[in-house]
């Protein structure tokens, strides 16, 4: 260990959900540019073919062909991480972009078919595409270098390795900034690094063997982990970026290929939660006379959690509990140690004496009493899918680094836990769950967890 550059004595993010916003906002600066450069790109390639296109109503026909094959190329680069396509060999770059306009210019091909004088607009549409492909790399190349002036290209990083490879591989990424990685030097002989606003990403350069109990450590310390693999001018690790998807290393953790996954997410949350609430208003309408027929008072109420970067998040819930639920748990545990101890593990009471009868455990094994919190996922507070937002009192009771890591992400009406444990999960197995997700989390990991959700809540295990 003593050729490598220890990670031990990086200080944790204080933060890190600052950092991750601050990250996030100079990625979606970046691929917000890149996807101008390359509708620019489009915009000269219709304007070199204007000259040769006929008149009349098939020239209206062509440009809308030519506009939906602009649009389905940019989604193809989204989905393919070229926004802003850090840590992508330039090779790599050329390769998934002459996929996507194949994969545009086959649907091109299939949609002339369908329509008259098809063959005219086919050559039209892949001339389009070609052209547009010739001139995007001249456009990124442009963009990247505006974005270099303007501070908002690529993210600081930490190299750690054998102290021997460090300055080449620093010199390296210096000269290659296309690549996205501003690299800084790491000394072992620092006492203590701050990560706070500073790099999100360490490099690993080497034998990982001896940094192998380590590794878990630094996941907690850094946004993104990545085994280099080897340079043209250095052998690193052995690994060849041909068989990593051409890119600069292995990463251990990675938020997601999705450009704006933001929003994409907020798309797809709303899409969802609209309609979920014009379905759900006779539920809830019906179960809110109930309650108030058992226990007369406020049927809806608001409790403080902890949103996404640490803000506070007030959840709107039906009440499935007396009014004076807090004095009767205090009577409870001053009587039974049993309970509080249940309590202490769980922060949850199978034999709940606050809980309503009938229409309290009704509400709580179905969910239905969460379901008021769509109205606070319109609102932009909470996600369909994520970790719950705990009170204080919950969160307290697990781990400050993992705290910190639950802030870097929007809490959610349902998450992994809730499909595979509920209730029955105590403080350790919540956490391991929720830092599963967090590590995870991509749209298809949404998607099944989603669906696992309505099976989850009609089976009622775990709930009370």
């Amino acid at each position: 260990m003593s050729s490598f550059a220890s990670p031990a004595s990086v200080r944790p993010v204080t933060n890190p959900a600052k950092v991750a916003e601050s990250r996030k906002q100079s990625r979606l600066a970046t691929s917000s540019l890149l996807v101008a450069g390359d509708v620019a790109s489009y915009l000269i390639a219709y304007f070199l073919l204007l000259p040769f296109f006929p008149n009349g109503s098939e020239n209206t026909v062509l440009e809308r062909v030519f506009a939906f094959a602009a649009l389905a190329a940019i989604i193809l680069y989204a989905s393919d991480a070229l926004y802003p396509g850090y840590r992508l060999h330039d090779h790599e770059h050329l390769r998934r972009r002459t996929i996507a306009s194949v994969k545009v210019a086959v649907f091109a091909a299939l949609g002339a078919i369908l329509l008259p004088e098809g063959s005219r607009l086919l050559i039209g549409a892949l001339g389009f595409v070609g052209l547009g492909l010739i001139v995007q790399p001249v456009m990124h190349w442009v963009v990247r270098g505006l974005c270099r002036r303007l501070g908002i290209w690529g993210e600081r990083a930490v190299i750690i390795g054998n102290s021997n490879r460090i300055p080449a591989l620093m010199a390296h990424f210096t000269d290659h900034w296309q690549y996205g990685i501003r690299p800084e030097f790491y000394s072992p002989d620092a006492s203590e690094i701050s990560l706070e606003d500073g790099p999100s990403i360490a490099l690993i350069a080497g034998d990982t063997g001896s940094l192998a109990a380590e590794l878990a450590t630094m996941r907690r310390k850094f946004a993104e982990v990545i085994l280099l693999s080897d340079t043209p001018r250095l052998k690193v690790s052995g690994l060849r970026p041909a068989d990593i998807g051409g890119e600069i290393g292995v990463c251990l953790i990675t938020g997601g290929n999705w450009v704006n996954s933001d929003l994409v997410r907020r798309i797809l949350d709303l899409a969802i939660a609209i309609p979920a609430m014009i379905v759900a208003a006779p539920f809830v309408a019906f179960a809110a006379v109930a309650i108030y027929a058992i226990d007369p008072g406020p049927v809806f109420f608001r409790h403080t959690r902890e949103g996404r970067s640490g803000m506070p998040l007030r959840v709107l819930k039906l009440r499935t509990m007396y009014q004076d639920a807090e004095q009767r748990l205090e009577a409870l545990f001053r009587d039974n140690p049993a309970m509080r101890a249940e309590w202490s593990s769980h922060f949850k009471l199978q034999d709940d004496p606050r809980i309503l009868p009938v229409i309290g455990h009704l509400l709580r094994s179905w969910s239905i009493d969460e379901l008021p919190q769509l109205v606070n996922i319109v609102a932009g507070q909470m996600a369909i899918v994520g970790p719950r937002p705990f009170p204080d009192y919950h969160l307290r009771a697990m781990d400050g680094d993992f705290r910190d890591k639950r802030r870097s992400v929007m809490p959610g009406l349902t998450g992994l836990w809730q499909i595979s444990e509920r209730s029955n999960a105590d403080i350790e197995l919540q956490q391991q769950l929720d830092e599963y997700y967090i590590d995870n989390q991509s749209p298809w990991l949404d998607c099944q967890i989603l669906l696992s959700t309505i099976p989850a809540v009609f089976k009622g295990r775990g709930a009370y």
